[in-house]
């Protein structure tokens, strides 16, 4: 299986995060990236498509803020990380807004996703990456690795949040129906729900997307990823949800899984992008299920039972020094 990486996503490197009331060291570190490359032989470097994919499900002027957000917190006289602490819960709308505080809040969801000085070069290659993995199955590969870092899946089309700033999963779905794959499907194996990525397809009956995750009433990110969020308008249908309680372990995942599988099929799929979270580990610092490193390549073969040609992105898991083996266990299941 081919597997890619950009060295310029080891950039993005914030100190600190807001989480549960403090200020504390931020859990999406570069070496999350070096562990996973150790273990599974290393990655080649994506070719750069520029721009233009990623704009296909990002709104131009939140692109702009992440490139601008470093240099306006500078000119306004800012130490360390830009961080929102103001957001637009009520009457969210385009506003012409020049205050960094302002856009931070108004491109942010949460306060855990500071943006650094290299934060826009390493989720622009965290995108390409992605896209290198995508054409690659595009391209005859029956399945591709993009070690995406930073993650994507909790960037909207106009916001950031949850470590997340650019959709790589969505990038990569949007490649594969602009180069003609007719319906693509997105599952999102992730502890929490891809609320970015659930958000750019909702109302789209082109790409499906299922989550299988902690239920939202316990969990991150708690305002989206319940079951009767089902798609709008076209998409309506497009969308399906299954939340777990804490404490799940392979048997109820699995059986999520399947479920989700067996929505895609019905879907009549014809290209799918795995987000794949290792949060759902066992012993992750900051999530609540119960799947050994064994369990992996189990749900992998699972998926690559389906025969579908698969692009699969990483995203989520804290534990770094179990990472790389959890990593590694979910690629075996699909070689093997």
């Amino acid at each position: 299986m081919k597997r890619f990486y950009a060295p310029q996503q080891a950039s993005h490197a914030p100190e600190l995060e807001l989480h549960n009331g403090a200020f504390t060291a931020y859990a999406e570190v570069p070496q999350r990236a070096e562990m996973i490359l150790a273990a599974i032989g290393g990655a080649v470097p994506p070719p750069d498509r520029g721009l233009a994919p990623i704009a296909a499900v990002h709104d131009a002027a939140y692109l702009d803020f992440l490139r601008d957000a470093p240099t306006l917190w500078r000119a306004a006289g800012r130490p360390g990380d830009a961080i929102p602490y103001a957001f637009p819960i009520v009457g969210r709308r385009p506003l012409a807004l020049s205050r960094i505080d302002a856009l931070l809040g108004a491109h942010a969801f949460d306060a855990t996703t500071p943006i650094t000085e290299r934060t826009w070069d390493a989720a622009y290659w965290s995108a390409q990456t992605a896209l290198a993995a995508t054409h690659a199955v595009l391209e005859g590969e029956r399945a591709a690795f993009a070690l995406c870092r930073p993650p994507g899946h909790h960037a909207g089309r106009d916001y950031c949040g949850g470590y997340c700033h650019v959709n790589v999963a969505a990038v990569a779905a949007q490649a594969a129906r602009d180069a003609g794959r007719a319906r693509v499907a997105v599952l999102d194996i992730d502890y929490h729900h891809g609320n970015g990525t659930q958000d750019i397809f909702y109302d789209r009956g082109d790409v499906f997307y299922a989550s299988v995750h902690a239920d939202p009433a316990s969990d991150y990110p708690f305002y989206w990823g319940h079951a009767d969020e089902r798609g709008a308008g076209e998409g309506e249908g497009a969308t399906l949800n299954l939340p777990l309680p804490r404490g799940a372990a392979l048997a109820g995942f699995r059986a999520a899984q399947a479920r989700a599988l067996d929505a895609i099929a019905a879907f009549g799929a014809d290209f799918l992008v795995l987000s794949f979270g290792a949060d759902t580990w066992e012993g992750d610092p900051i999530s609540h299920f119960r799947l050994t490193t064994g369990d992996f390549a189990v749900l992998a073969g699972d998926v690559a039972a389906t025969g579908l040609p698969c692009a699969i992105v990483m995203e989520g898991g804290y534990a770094v020094n179990a990472l790389g083996a959890n990593v590694a266990s979910l690629l075996s299941g699909f070689e093997g």
